[in-house]
């Protein structure tokens, strides 16, 4: 397996990854190619096994305002034939080590329970736009003490 960031003749590789990961959800495959198509900054990155993506994971910038504090975990998608075996765990740890990652303030709305095991904890500040209660919205190094709603990039589609 090689870990590496995705070239622009890999993400239809990304896409039909993304649409057999979430088979009953067309919005993370449109997200992704959005983001591409639109040339927003993401620091992304794919495994790969015997030439084929088997996995992906995608940071956007997080805004406070029109200022970035952080960056947003989304998405991430292993290939069902690859799920369970680590291959996702293996991919955000990777993510996590790198420079761009490894210092900043990271949201992610998700498993609680997976999430956790990175060292993600639930986030009370900011509010998640797309989970009001923050039930299933985490961080990681979050510091900020002011109440806010946590903006994502366009292509996010929030209301």
């Amino acid at each position: 397996m090689k870990i590496r960031k995705p070239t622009r003749e890999i993400y239809v590789k990304v896409s039909a990854l993304l649409s057999s990961a979430f088979p009953k959800s067309r919005y993370e495959t449109k997200l992704v190619e959005e983001l591409h198509e639109n040339d927003t900054p993401i620091h992304e990155w794919i495994c790969i096994h015997i030439n084929k993506v088997i996995a992906y994971v995608a940071f956007s910038n997080a805004y406070n305002g029109s200022e970035v504090c952080g960056l947003h975990l989304a998405p991430i998608a292993v290939a069902p034939k690859f799920q369970r075996q680590g291959v996702g765990s293996e991919l955000l740890r990777f993510a996590l080590r790198q420079e761009a990652i490894k210092e900043s303030p990271l949201f992610v709305l998700g498993n609680p329970k997976f999430y956790k095991g990175f060292g993600f904890e639930h986030c009370t500040i900011p509010t998640c736009p797309f989970d009001k209660e923050n039930r299933h919205f985490l961080s990681l190094r979050n510091t900020t003490a002011t109440r806010f709603i946590v903006g994502y990039e366009p292509e996010f589609g929030q209301g």
